[in-house]
């Protein structure tokens, strides 16, 4: 990069923004609930705590369990999602698009990162699945990190890379993305396709809401040159 065209950095999340994991997420709390003899919430339920990290998520489900049990189910969701991953009909699949989008982005010099509440193990998994190993500079997950919507990730994604809060822009399909973003002071991109509504994207903070992935490079780069961003 020159000194007229800094660093960008662009981070994404991965459950409900590069894959389709819902149907294995509900799966796996199901299998975990019932390893304790304790009824899963509906899939409705479970799809909106994507993305945070397991244990609060767990706890969100489930609050009238105490902490230990909190983190008892969680360790079997952990033990449950292995199984479902290592099995041979396993599905997680892509959204449409999410691979052109990636390789416009690398044409375009855009450094890329990750930030999920997905574990570290889960993200390598995935992007072994889908031939997507070595595109993402910086991988940020709750095994090093405070999970979503804590900026932590997002701030260490920067100090990584060495692009500036003005000059990242995050995306993702939740309002914990979107309020990640806004608390360390980044671009907020919110997709449609996801697992929160775009209502609630926008008014947790999102600076633009994109409906295909076809519009991604485009909406990052009016970010980058010029719109909300550092707080606005």
């Amino acid at each position: 990069m020159t000194a007229e065209t800094p660093l960008r950095l662009l981070v994404l999340d991965v459950d409900g923004t590069i894959v389709d994991s819902l149907h294995n997420i509900v799966a796996a709390m199901e299998m975990a609930a019932a390893d304790h003899g304790i009824v899963c919430p509906p899939p409705a339920r479970c799809r909106r705590v994507v993305g945070l990290e397991l244990v609060e998520a767990v706890a969100t489900l489930f609050p009238d369990l105490d902490d230990a049990l909190h983190r008892a189910v969680a360790d079997s969701y952990k033990r449950s999602f292995q199984v479902l991953r290592a099995a041979p009909d396993h599905v997680e699949n892509l959204y449409a698009g999410a691979v052109d989008a990636i390789a416009a982005l690398e044409a375009q010099n855009v450094i890329l990162g990750i930030a999920t509440g997905k574990s570290r193990r889960g993200v390598a998994a995935m992007l072994a699945r889908h031939g997507l190993e070595g595109r993402f500079l910086t991988i940020q997950t709750p095994d090093d990190n405070p999970g979503k919507p804590h900026p932590g990730m997002l701030l260490r994604a920067m100090a990584e890379t060495g692009a500036a809060s003005e000059h990242t822009v995050m995306v993702g399909d939740t309002t914990y993305d979107m309020a990640m973003a806004r608390a360390a002071r980044c671009h907020a991109l919110g997709v449609a396709w996801g697992y929160h509504p775009v209502e609630e994207l926008h008014a947790a903070g999102a600076h633009v809401v994109i409906e295909d992935y076809a519009d991604l490079l485009a909406a990052a780069q009016r970010l980058w040159c010029g719109g909300a961003g550092e707080g606005g």
